[in-house]
């Protein structure tokens, strides 16, 4: 097969994936609906830390939840998702919510957009202040 066929099939498929990825509403972030999704999430990462509890932010870009370990964060990443144990984090209140420092190299500290009542809600759930 010539070149300027295969480099033109190549260019066609990746263009086609990527067309077919967006129409189907698979290119956008994660966003958490239910409590079930973040609970699903946070298995995922602890799968033995069972949650009791969860609040979900407004945006659905994040969740916090309660568990026997502590509270915990679940948060987007692009079009999937992560969870941290909050033992050890620090908080800190910004304009739009509240940035999260934590303890994790793989994820030194998380942004998130929340209310005005949500960043107090979450400070008293996790026991810190801001």
């Amino acid at each position: 097969m010539p070149l300027s066929i295969l480099v033109t099939l190549v260019v066609l498929g990746i263009a086609g994936i990527a067309v077919l990825t967006k129409w189907l509403g698979m290119s956008g972030p994660k966003r958490f609906q239910t409590e079930q999704d973040v609970i699903a999430a946070w298995a995922r990462e602890f799968p033995e830390t069972p949650v009791s509890d969860v609040t979900l932010c407004q945006s659905g870009n994040g969740a916090l939840v309660t568990t026997a370990l502590g509270p915990g964060l679940v948060w987007a990443m692009g079009a999937d998702s992560t969870a941290r144990l909050l033992s050890k984090a620090n908080l800190t209140a910004t304009d739009t919510g509240l940035r999260i420092d934590l303890p994790d190299y793989s994820a030194p500290h998380v942004t998130l957009t929340l209310t005005k009542a949500e960043t107090a809600q979450w400070s008293a759930l996790i026991g810190a202040s801001v």
